[in-house]
Order: C-alpha cells, then sequence, then structure tokens
C-alpha cells in the first residue's frame, strides 16, 4: 500500500499524519516484503455482501468459486481493490490485512521464531500466489502475500480503497518487537501526539507502512482497516441505506472519519482528506 496522509486507528483513535504527498496509485507488481498489499473478509452470505460494500463503495465485481468458497473481488475502475470470500460461520469478523512476503515460508519461520503462530498454510492458491494466516505475539491475526498472477490490491490510496492499516493493541511492546522480528521494520514515536501511545512502522528503506497504537481500554488486538472515500457524510448515509450502521463523523486535524459496521457485525472505518 502506498503513503497516505493521514492514519485513524481502530475505535477511531487519530495517528499520525504522514509528510509525504499523496499520489493515487495503481499497483502494478508485487510490493516491498512487509508492505500491506491485500484485504479480505469472510461473510456469510456474499451477495448481500457485495450488495453493501457495492452500494458504500460503488464496487463492481469479478466472482469465481473456490476450494473455499464463493469468492468476489471488489473492483474500483476495473483494478483489484478487496476480497469477498463466503463462509457460512463468518459472522461478525475483521478484514484481514495480507502483508507482502518474497518469501512466504522463510517468512512464516520468522514468525513462529519471534513466538507468534502460523495458523493456515503456507499454501499456493492456484496460479495466484502463495498464502499464510498468522497470529501475532499479541493474538491479533494477519496474512502473508506472495504474489504471482495476482499482486494485491491493484487500486489503493484514493476514494473506495484501501488506505491504511494500523494495530491497535492493549499492549503495544510486544507487538512492537514482534514485528521488528518478522520484517525488519523501525520503529519511530510521534512526536506530534505526545499523549497518544503510537509507534510509526517503517520498511528497511524507511517507508512507512502503517503504526501500532497502544489502547489499554481495546479489548483484543487487531488490524484496523481504512477505506478512503471522497466524503465521509455521504458515504455514511450509503452505509445506513445500504443496512450499516455507522457513527457520527468526526474531525481531526489529519481527516474527517467514521465507524462503520457492516450488516453482518465486521467494523471499519472510512475517512476523507481535508480540502486543500
Amino acid at each position: 500500500m502506498t503513503p497516505s496522509v493521514f492514519t485513524t486507528g481502530q475505535r477511531g483513535h487519530p495517528a499520525a499524519p504522514h509528510r509525504e504527498e499523496h499520489v493515487m496509485s495503481r499497483v502494478t507488481a508485487n510490493q516491498p516484503d512487509g508492505t500491506p498489499t491485500w484485504i479480505e473478509l469472510a461473510v456469510p452470505d456474499l451477495d448481500r455482501a457485495m450488495d453493501f460494500y457495492g452500494a458504500l463503495f460503488g464496487w463492481t465485481y469479478e466472482t469465481d468459486t473456490t476450494e473455499g468458497g464463493r469468492y468476489a473481488v471488489g473492483l474500483v475502475g476495473g483494478g483489484r481493490a478487496a476480497g469477498l470470500l463466503e463462509r457460512a460461520d463468518a459472522e461478525g469478523g475483521a478484514w484481514t490485512m495480507f502483508m507482502a512476503a518474497d518469501d512466504c515460508d522463510g517468512t512464516a519461520k520468522r514468525i513462529t521464531d519471534a513466538g507468534g503462530r502460523v495458523l493456515w498454510g503456507p499454501v499456493e492458491i492456484r496460479d495466484f500466489g502463495r498464502a499464510v494466516i498468522a497470529e501475532d505475539t499479541v493474538g491479533a491475526r494477519f496474512g502473508l502475500w506472495q504474489g504471482r498472477s495476482h499482486v494485491g490490491c491493484e487500486v489503493v490510496n484514493e476514494p473506495n480503497s484501501l488506505v491504511r492499516n494500523d494495530l491497535v493493541a492493549p499492549d503495544a511492546a510486544p507487538a512492537r518487537a514482534f514485528y521488528a522480528a518478522v520484517f525488519g521494520y523501525t520503529l519511530d514515536s510521534n512526536p506530534d501526539l505526545p499523549d497518544l501511545d503510537f509507534t510509526f512502522l517503517r520498511r528497511p528503506d524507511g517507508h512507512e507502512i502503517g503504526g501500532i497504537i497502544g489502547d489499554p481500554s481495546a479489548g483484543a488486538a487487531g488490524w484496523a482497516t481504512l477505506f478512503e472515500v471522497a466524503d465521509t457524510d455521504a458515504a455514511v448515509a450509503r452505509a445506513v441505506a445500504a443496512g450499516g450502521t455507522a457513527a457520527e463523523p468526526e474531525d481531526n486535524v489529519y481527516v474527517r472519519q467514521a465507524r462503520v459496521t457492516d450488516p453482518f457485525g465486521t467494523e471499519f472505518v472510512i475517512g476523507a482528506r481535508p480540502a486543500a
């Protein structure tokens, strides 16, 4: 995922602004190791989910039937933005964020060496790529994706697509150590928000890929998903009309944002950039 000019964490926590210029991005090759590269949501009713996210984000779809069940890829302008997997037992889950991995098997070993758990894989997904589902040392789930014919999100950092992932954890220290060990991230604090326990995660080349927010009130650790929208208030209205629920939009210095819950209980955040 390419850099955004704003971030947010789970439960609407403001994180930190990027200092880099906003660039709408189309991705055509595998991202560097440790970069958020794909998002996927398991849902109990694929048709209902397609209707909801189509109404909210304007996604069109490519559909398929896989060994795991019916699958739909949400498209923005013809480019892949996210995946929806139909699974009967899915309810009230969360979007799963996949990190790019040049070597899924080697990265999976680093996960276990650092105290995490590999829950599924490594496994080949047709000719699309190789995948892993894992859990970190604070209980947050994430994936690895070694792309082949499917590089992951082809559209990022623009309205109706993924713009940000941040980990929220009651105890951030073990998570910081884990992700630094697995992906070689460097860790930087945020002097602009001294009252927030926020850590930048940067690849070895200095590129920021997200952050970790320590929040003792968080019920459980998890990776938060933020989608960009052009107009937060209009998107909230669309979400509610399509059968979801939403909190009132809130403003901070970085973004006008709102927490949205889809018809199955999945919570995520939407946000619009401030006018230039």
